[in-house]
């Protein structure tokens, strides 16, 4: 049995039991997608968002494109997870130093509770894409801190506690373009401000007709386990028809997070419903956030389709877990 460290207790996170016969690991909302495009007047798409347990209910950082397709992050909440209100109107920073940014676009946020603090993550423009980070108590007013690293990077993800007495944050250093490369790396801050101690996690597969060759990302905030870091991260396949997005998943060390345990040889969901393969961008499956119930191992995932719409799979620690430490080959660690 997997134990989640340092959990939550979720009895009333969204949840629903495997299909009867259904082989895979990660199976899907019967009800997907949760959140259509058009939720908002003004939105496009709303997909690759976030969300956290908060006060009664639940809380999240959304990436709304608007109708002029400006890339745009929103708040909203949610009484059960699964039915939210989004806010129509964009999130304004308020800047910690009153130096007032405005965003060039933002978008793929992710949401991290740190000691009570809600931190914010997101691909910030500032002469190209690099990582935003920012933090709200409330979910009403996100204050902006200093962007973590000069451009270009994408996916950061913070760990939901220090490590070494640092914060520490995956990410992957990336280009301007749609980036047909990309590795997974770490790195620690002791403010949240100044980042260092780059260190190489994993790259992207040595197998040229793998779910993972082009690149990888991280996803979710990692589960805390008794086995290690609970990783889910995204890869990409470069097909002839184009990009092609799964999720798998991997266990890094508790105390060294850039070393790599076990990791997934196979996806764990892949693009293949209507909502994931049809949208404006075809067949991705993106991972960026996970509510994780301490008390039955129960996780959900939520993950933008098509970078389009926005849905909802399941799975739990223990069956998770054992996929991964099964699937992996030393071969595929890094």
């Amino acid at each position: 049995m997997t134990k989640i460290i340092n959990g939550t207790s979720l009895p009333n996170m969204p949840w629903e039991d495997k299909p009867e016969n259904y082989n895979g690991v990660v199976w899907r909302y019967s009800e997907n997608p949760i959140i259509p495009r058009d939720l908002l007047k003004n939105s496009n798409s709303i997909f690759n968002s976030a969300v956290v347990p908060f006060e009664d209910g639940y809380a999240g950082v959304f990436r709304c494109d608007d109708t002029t397709r400006t890339m745009r992050i929103h708040m909203g909440k949610s009484k059960d997870g699964i039915n939210w209100h989004i806010n129509e109107d964009s999130i304004k920073l308020k800047a910690s130093l009153g130096d007032e940014r405005e965003f060039e676009h933002a978008y793929d946020p992710r949401v991290c509770n740190i000691d009570g603090k809600y931190y914010v993550t997101w691909c910030n423009g500032y002469h190209g894409p690099t990582i935003g980070v920012g933090y709200t108590e409330d979910f009403e007013t996100l204050i902006q801190l200093e962007n973590a690293f000069i451009p270009f990077n994408r996916n950061g993800v913070l760990f939901p506690r220090k490590i070494n007495g640092k914060f520490a944050m995956l990410s992957r250093p990336s280009d301007n373009g749609h980036t047909p490369f990309g590795d997974i790396f770490y790195s620690e801050s002791p403010d949240m401000e100044h980042w260092g101690h780059h260190r190489h996690v994993m790259s992207t597969s040595k197998n040229v007709l793998s779910w993972q060759k082009t690149k990888i990302g991280a996803g979710p905030i990692p589960i805390e386990t008794d086995e290690g870091w609970l990783l889910i991260y995204h890869g990409v396949l470069t097909s002839c028809n184009g990009y092609v997005y799964s999720m798998g998943a991997a266990i890094l060390d508790i105390d060294e997070p850039w070393k790599v345990k076990y990791r997934t040889n196979s996806y764990i969901l892949s693009p293949q419903t209507a909502y994931e393969c049809v949208g404006d961008v075809p067949n991705v499956a993106f991972p960026c956030a996970t509510l994780a119930d301490a008390d039955t191992g129960r996780i959900a995932i939520y993950y933008g389709a098509a970078d389009t719409v926005t849905a909802l799979a399941f799975t739990t620690v223990d069956e998770l877990v054992d996929f991964v430490k099964k699937d992996s080959s030393e071969g595929n660690i890094v």
